[in-house]
């Protein structure tokens, strides 16, 4: 009897054990609140999926909110994740002045922000990670210039809520400006695309064909996603393929435009490499510890210390190496629907 009783004391001590120790590494576990523009886009699916699994390698817990491209949904949605015991946010705004708000209310919580792939203007993040924006930008107006010197160009920028189609503008426009302020090139119709939408680039492009007499020789299309939309207008006036379209994302239905000759090019940002710069950085900084950086970035009121990748211009030529080698994409998508 004596032994059973100190049996199970034994055992019950054990229990003890085993429960302390779980509550002590649940409660030393680091959750991440993340939050996201859209689920609209292939891309930012892929952030998504990228940013949840690199979280799980590092045995980190995630809380995840959509603000589907609404400001005000997304500083509600901000504000409820930091009443959740987050250690870190993680933001990509929808609206980059209105984001200022959430970080503001993150640190009043005592909680530190990374700002990412999109810049929250006039605050003071602590972190920025990104590709380095003006450099896409670049990549575009370099193509589309060298691809077409003369001629009427059509050119359309992001969401003017979102700092990135800024930046992605400045850049293409040093390539593109020159030319216009000699002649060489015509700019027909310049005009920004509201939240990104498809459907709103298509329109803009079928009023540009409309006004011009179909009379358009290129198009800076500012992402993969406006780019469908762009080929969509050109494919009912039988154009797509006839003027070049520039894009970004590497999204697979771009890749799939490129190899059937609707898009010129696309800007490989490749997000998986963003997602673990993003979460060895908030797990760093939960540790507080001094995460990776290789430059600042002004937001309007500091220089945001910032890890900015690289990215890649991409077309027929090396999409292979580039998207198909990889791994990013899949070859038998990509050349899935393609005309022999």
């Amino acid at each position: 009897m004596k032994k059973s009783k100190n049996t199970t004391i034994i055992i019950s001590v054990i229990a003890l054990i085993i429960f302390a120790t779980s509550f002590a590494f649940a409660e030393n576990k680091i959750t991440v609140g993340i939050s996201l523009p859209t689920q609209r886009e292939e891309r930012w699916v892929k952030d998504a999926e990228y940013l949840q699994a690199e979280a799980k390698k590092l045995g980190m817990d995630v809380k995840l909110q959509i603000s589907d491209n609404d400001a005000i949904k997304q500083v509600s949605q901000c504000e409820n994740l930091l009443a959740q015991n987050i250690n870190v946010l993680i933001i990509a705004p929808h609206d980059a002045e209105g984001a200022a708000a959430i970080v503001e209310k993150a640190h009043k919580a005592g909680i530190k922000v990374i700002s990412y792939d999109r810049l929250i203007k006039n605050c003071d993040a602590d972190l920025y990670i990104s590709f380095d924006n003006v450099k896409v930008g670049e990549l575009q107006g370099k193509y589309i210039t060298d691809m077409v010197p003369k001629g009427n160009y059509i050119v359309l920028s992001g969401s003017p809520t979102d700092n990135n189609a800024t930046l992605f503008k400045e850049g293409a426009m040093k390539f593109i400006k020159p030319k216009a302020d000699t002649g060489e090139i015509k700019i027909v119709m310049e005009q920004a695309v509201k939240d990104w939408q498809p459907i709103e680039a298509m329109k803009i492009v079928e009023n540009a064909l409309m006004a011009n007499d179909n009379k358009i020789d290129a198009v800076l299309a500012p992402n993969d996603g406006t780019a469908g939309g762009v080929i969509q207008a050109l494919a009912a006036q039988k154009l797509d393929g006839k003027v070049p379209v520039t894009g970004q994302d590497s999204e697979l239905s771009g890749a799939q435009r490129i190899v059937e000759g609707s898009q010129a090019m696309t800007v490989f940002k490749d997000t998986r490499k963003l997602a673990i710069s993003a979460m060895n950085a908030a797990s760093k900084i939960a540790a507080n510890s001094a995460p990776e950086t290789n430059g600042k970035v002004n937001n309007g009121k500091i220089d945001v210390p910032s890890m900015l990748l690289t990215p890649i211009a991409v077309d027929k030529n090396n999409i292979d190496k580039e998207l198909i080698d990889s791994g990013y994409l899949k070859k038998e998508d990509v050349y899935k629907n393609v005309k022999k």
